[in-house]
């Protein structure tokens, strides 16, 4: 019984937090897919078939079969699929190729996750048209509505999601009840509708219509975005709750789609369609169905926000990205962070890309490009781990999966001119951020000239001999032991700072998303320790808490600060990264009365 609740739980949790973008896609799916195209009975059905075989094939083949069989310690994302195929890989360039995909994949997702919340709060918002006595609101005061609702729920992170969480697996229940119940209702007025589950009729829309079929493409893809975040949230809730609920989802997605179509083949003149289904099939229940449309919006558009949370805290964590600084909002959920930097860059984006456009149905000219970019970049990956474990029927499956997004990528290129462009130009940011910390903090390494080990030990044992020591512990943070960093050279050899004990504290990120463990690695010489800590990636954890389990009481903690002077554009930009992120003892929170920052000025 235990167990049955237990699944029943995982199932309503995984309703509220992976479904809301995939199920908010009815609102604007099929209104936009028809500005391209005559509803006609014929193409309705086309359209529909295509609609039913892309979430088959993209959603329940490419992510909840194929991907989801690829997860590392119960997490997904890009960042995994990097992490399972680099140990797979034999030379340096293929790895450099795979670590490229990767930013790209992490930046396209930042994209999305900007015209998400924007078209899902709006195209909700504008339900409001239908209701009577509100067919004339202006579409300023539209955005101004849907602007408050994306404001406060930024706003709304820095007190953590903990607290509202549970509302909303039942809300999302609600939502796909509605949506399939409707959708019922309107099939059967049009029973013919359910022969579009024929993939025959999708093969005739798309033969028939030539150039126009694959531009719409372009917008049957709206159907499947979110699709990702079964793959991506896996770590949150495993992967057997999310299967199951995707099942409960796919139904009430198709009947739904069917309804719409059914009601469309009815009213072809509709220009809001399944609002318009709603308030013919429901009447009075219109009003609460616009409200639920709303909550389920702002659902979606919390996943998302906290999936770019988790996206940057493993670029944090990987050292792909800036010390951004990190709030933990929950004592019990690792999960549950908050990055200021990244909550308003994504709320001034959602509001500048809600004022560009201005109508959802404009803003669907732009969406789909990243999605389709991710998509692809996930199949590329997926077919290459398969193909090195040689398991040769999967490698087949994901390869004809692969060249499917191909197509639906290449039929998306075609809104770059329509607004898409500011997608990339939104990923551009975040990718552009990766490149030059990446590549900075190469430079920067190779410019400090670390001392190597040997070299370093030969005058600390005659400095420890001879010179007089400071009573207690002292912690020094290095990447690496064998190659010490220069403010250390400086504190001990230069300002003559040593310490009865000295332990140099090294923390290593692991390839596995969880576990701590931290150790003595050595004793390098008379009062001169090696400690390290392995934490996993996705880790939050209490650094000076591990140090105090393993009996360590520190009186003083050195750290490096680098002076960077340079008359590179890419190294200043570089410069501002790291004056204006915090040092890495100020981020993993070490006790500020105990911390000493030691600058080394550098040359880049």
């Amino acid at each position: 019984m235990r167990e049955k609740d237990s699944a029943a739980k995982g199932i309503i949790k995984s309703l509220g937090l992976v479904f809301g973008d995939i199920g908010t896609s009815p609102i604007y799916t099929l209104t936009v897919i028809f500005l391209l195209t005559k509803p006609t009975e014929h193409n309705v059905i086309g359209v529909l078939s295509l609609i039913v075989w892309t979430l088959v094939i993209l959603v329940s083949v490419e992510y909840a079969w194929l991907a989801m069989s690829l997860g590392k310690k119960g997490e997904g994302g890009t960042i995994v699929l990097k992490e399972i195929l680099v140990p797979l890989l034999k030379s340096g360039r293929q790895v450099a190729f795979i670590t490229l995909l990767s930013f790209i994949g992490i930046s396209l997702l930042v994209g999305d996750g900007v015209i998400t919340p924007a078209i899902s709060i709006l195209s909700a918002v504008e339900g409001l048209l239908l209701i009577p006595g509100f067919e004339n609101t202006r579409q300023e005061a539209l955005i101004i509505i849907a602007g408050i609702i994306a404001v406060i729920l930024f706003v709304f992170q820095r007190k953590g999601t903990e607290k509202v969480a549970g509302a909303f697996g039942p809300l999302m229940i609600l939502w796909f009840v509605s949506l399939t119940v409707t959708g019922i209702l309107s099939i059967a007025h049009v029973p013919s509708v359910v022969k579009a589950v024929n993939p025959y009729y999708a093969f005739r829309f798309l033969a028939e219509n030539g150039i126009t079929g694959f531009f719409v493409l372009s917008e049957v893809i709206l159907c499947a975005t979110g699709g990702e975040a079964l793959y991506a949230d896996m770590g949150h809730l495993g992967r057997t709750p999310i299967i199951r609920a995707w099942y409960f989802v796919f139904a009430a997605l198709l009947l739904n789609y069917l309804g719409q179509g059914a009601f469309l083949i009815r009213h072809p003149g509709a220009k809001n369609v399944l609002f318009e289904m709603i308030l013919h099939e429901t009447g009075f229940f219109y009003v609460p169905f616009l409200l639920l449309s709303i909550m389920a919006t702002v659902i979606a558009s919390q996943a998302m926000i906290s999936g770019m949370f988790s996206i940057f805290y493993q670029g944090i964590t990987t050292h792909v990205m800036p010390l951004f600084k990190v709030d933990y909002t929950s004592t019990e959920l690792r999960s549950q962070i908050y990055i200021g930097f990244v909550n308003w860059f994504l709320l001034i984006s959602v509001l500048f890309i809600m004022v560009q456009f201005r109508e959802s149905s404009r803003l669907a000219a732009a969406y789909g490009l990243a999605v389709t970019g991710t998509m692809t970049l996930t199949g590329l990956m997926m077919t290459w781990i398969f193909c090195l474990r040689n398991s040769r029927v999967h490698a087949g499956i994901s390869l004809l999966v692969t060249f499917v997004d191909a197509v639906f990528l290449l039929s998306n290129t075609y809104k770059i001119p329509h607004g898409g462009y500011w997608s990339i130009i939104i990923a551009a940011i975040p990718f552009a951020i990766i490149m030059i910390y990446t590549s900075g903090q190469k430079k920067l390494y190779r410019s400090l000239q670390p001392m190597p080990l040997e070299y370093f030990l030969e005058k600390y044992k005659e400095m420890y001999s001879t010179t007089n020591k400071i009573k207690g512990s002292a912690l020094y943070f290095a990447r690496d032991i064998q190659r010490v960093p220069p403010y250390i050279v400086n504190t001990m050899f230069n300002n003559n700072i040593i310490y009865e004990d000295n332990i140099v504290v090294s923390i290593v990120r692991r390839d596995d998303p969880y576990g701590v463990a931290g150790f003595f690695k050595a004793c390098y010489a008379e009062g001169l320790r090696g400690f390290e800590m392995q934490l996993g990636y996705m880790e939050v954890v209490d650094v000076e808490e591990i140090l105090k389990e393993a009996g360590i009481d520190e009186k003083t903690i050195f750290y490096g600060l680098e002076d960077i002077s340079t008359r590179n554009v890419i190294w200043k930009i570089f410069s501002i990264f790291k004056r204006l992120t915090p040092a890495y003892v100020q981020f993993y929170k070490l006790p500020p009365g105990k911390l000493h920052g030691v600058i080394t000025r550098v040359e880049m």
